[in-house]
C-alpha cells in the first residue's frame, strides 16, 4: 500500500478540526469536509487559534502555522476527495449517519483509497460491512482534544487486511502519537473503562450520595484525576456520553452498563455540557456552577 500523504476528512467539528491539524502540521494535504459551511468556517478559525496558541509557547513558529493553514483545503463537495489516500469519517456518534457517509463516499474514490472511522463505540466489522472496502477499513480513535492527547486506539475490523493496519500505524506514527491495539468490542478500550466510571458518577449524584462539586472534588483530590468525572462529561458532551453508554448496555447485554437516567434526563433537556453552556455545570456566565 502506497504512502498516506492526502486524507480527507469529514466532519468539521471538534474531533474533525483537531485531526485535521494535526494532520496538516505534519505534513499531510488534508481535504476537511463537512455538510454545512459554517462549521468548516469555524474550524478553521479554531485551528488557527490552536496553532496560535503553539506559537506562544514555543512548539512551532508562525511559518509552520502558515504551512499548515495552506495545506487544508475546506469544502462541502466530497468531489475532493477523489485523489485522496484515505478518508476518515469523525462525524456524529450515531451509527445510521456513519453508514449513509460510507456508503455516499465510496463511489468518489479511488479503488486503493483507505477508510477509517474515528467512533469511540461503533463495531468496526458493520461499519466496514456497507462499503466496497472492508479489506481497507480501520478504526482510528483519537482521543478529544485530538492536539494535546498522546493516544490513538487502532481497531481492525474481521475483513481488514495487515496492509491496511500497518499503513494506520505508519501514520499514527508520523503524528508522533502512540497507538495501541483494540478487538472490535463495543467502546473499545478507553471507552470501555472511562464512560461507566462517569456514568457511575452520574448513578452517585442521582442518589444523592453527594453534590455535583463534591463528586468532582472527590475524584480530582481522592484519586488525583485531572479532571472530575462530571466535568469530563461535560467537556466529552453528555449525548456522547449517552451515546456510549447504549452502545456498551445493547451490545454487552448487561445492565451494569444501563445508562443513568439522569444523563437521560439532561440529553433530552438539551443540557449537553460545555457546547451547549448547560450540563452537570452552567457555563453562560463564564464561570461553571454546578447544576445540581
Amino acid at each position: 500500500m502506497a504512502e498516506i500523504l492526502k486524507i480527507g476528512v469529514i466532519g468539521a467539528g471538534q474531533m474533525g478540526a483537531g485531526i485535521a491539524q494535526v494532520c496538516a502540521l505534519a505534513g499531510l494535504s488534508i481535504v476537511l469536509n463537512d455538510i454545512a459551511e459554517e462549521r468548516i468556517e469555524d474550524a478553521l478559525v479554531q485551528i488557527d487559534a490552536n496553532m496560535g496558541k503553539l506559537i506562544e509557547r514555543h512548539q512551532i513558529d508562525d511559518a509552520a502555522r502558515q504551512a499548515a493553514m495552506a495545506r487544508i483545503q475546506a469544502t462541502t463537495d466530497q468531489q475532493a476527495f477523489a485523489d485522496c489516500d484515505l478518508i476518515l469519517e469523525a462525524a456524529a456518534e450515531n451509527e445510521e449517519v456513519k453508514r449513509k457517509i460510507f456508503m455516499n463516499v465510496c463511489p468518489l474514490l479511488r479503488k486503493d483509497c483507505m477508510l477509517a472511522t474515528n467512533t469511540s463505540s461503533i463495531s468496526i466489522t458493520r461499519l466496514a460491512s456497507v462499503t466496497d472496502r472492508p479489506e481497507r477499513f480501520i478504526g482510528i480513535h483519537f482521543m478529544n482534544p485530538v492536539p494535546r492527547m498522546q493516544l490513538v486506539e487502532l481497531i481492525r475490523g474481521i475483513a481488514t487486511e495487515d496492509t491496511t493496519f500497518e499503513a494506520a500505524k505508519g501514520l499514527i506514527k508520523r503524528l508522533g502519537k502512540t497507538a495501541i491495539v483494540s478487538e472490535d468490542f463495543p467502546a473499545f478500550i478507553v471507552n470501555r473503562i472511562l464512560l461507566p466510571m462517569i456514568n457511575e458518577a452520574i448513578y452517585t449524584l442521582y442518589e444523592g450520595v453527594g453534590t455535583v462539586d463534591a463528586i468532582d472534588t472527590a475524584m480530582r483530590l481522592g484519586a488525583n484525576h485531572p479532571m472530575g468525572p462530571l466535568q469530563l462529561a461535560d467537556f466529552i458532551g453528555l449525548d456522547i456520553v449517552l451515546s456510549v453508554m447504549q452502545v456498551l448496555h445493547e451490545g454487552l447485554a448487561d445492565s451494569k452498563y444501563r445508562p443513568c437516567p439522569l444523563l437521560v434526563k439532561y440529553v433530552e433537556a438539551g443540557w449537553l455540557g460545555r457546547k451547549t453552556q448547560r450540563g452537570f455545570y452552567d457555563y453562560r456566565s463564564g464561570t461553571p456552577i454546578p447544576t445540581r
